[in-house]
């Protein structure tokens, strides 16, 4: 597997992380994101260090930092809410409105049959996302989402909570794979952060083939 960069610099890499493509070690064992740093080096003698994480079935913009000092202030900009982040997302159903921003609050449960999930709560964490709609294919809509903070899994809860339809082929929180969707339609089409004294990092991750495949791009 190659992995494409978008964007590359002394201290940050911007790859294309693939759809199935895990950040961390699956508890279950199988291939992720660590058995390919070593290619990543580039000529550093550093292994880059993911800032940031996707799910597994999130394809798109990933941030790396090459080296300690730019992992710390690079943390520091998504505490700060400074890094702008662009999400392309598929979701089960027409949705009536153009645009709006989604605040529900964020909480993790859990059970032994089920294990975890995320769920709408209002003693969660704070989460905002801002979205719009970009196209309606038959009972498919694509939708661009900003969220303004980070939560785990916020843009696939606010889809179902906020919008009422869950993202195609969402196993946990949706039908799962339908309509020739085969994961979780959501990818991290584009992200930015600006740099004190240097050009800001900046990429965008080209629409992958399988939202062409059911007729969106961007």
């Amino acid at each position: 597997m190659t992995l494409p960069i978008l964007f590359e610099d002394g201290e940050a890499l911007v790859i294309d992380k693939p759809a199935g493509l895990a950040v961390d070690r699956p508890r279950s064992g199988g291939e992720s994101l660590e058995d390919h740093l070593d290619e990543l080096k580039l000529g550093f003698q550093r292994a880059p260090v993911p800032v940031h994480r996707l799910d597994r079935d999130t394809s798109g913009c990933l941030l790396l930092a090459r080296n300690p000092k730019a992992l710390k202030r690079f943390s520091a900009a998504f505490e700060a809410r400074t890094v702008e982040k662009v999400y392309l997302g598929i979701v089960a159903g027409t949705v009536a409105e153009e645009s709006g921003t989604i605040a529900l609050a964020l909480s993790k449960i859990s059970s032994a049959e089920s294990g975890w999930r995320m769920i709408a709560a209002r003693k969660g964490k704070p989460s905002v996302t801002h979205w719009t709609k970009l196209a309606e294919i038959g009972e498919a809509t694509l939708v661009r989402f900003v969220p303004e903070t980070g939560r785990t899994h916020q843009i696939r809860i606010h889809a179902l909570a906020g919008l009422g339809l869950p993202l195609l082929g969402d196993p946990v929180y949706g039908a799962g794979a339908a309509r020739g969707a085969s994961r979780t339609m959501l990818h991290a089409w584009s992200i930015a952060m600006p740099r004190d004294g240097k050009p800001p990092v900046s990429a965008v991750a080209p629409v992958p083939a399988d939202f062409r495949a059911l007729g969106f791009d961007a």
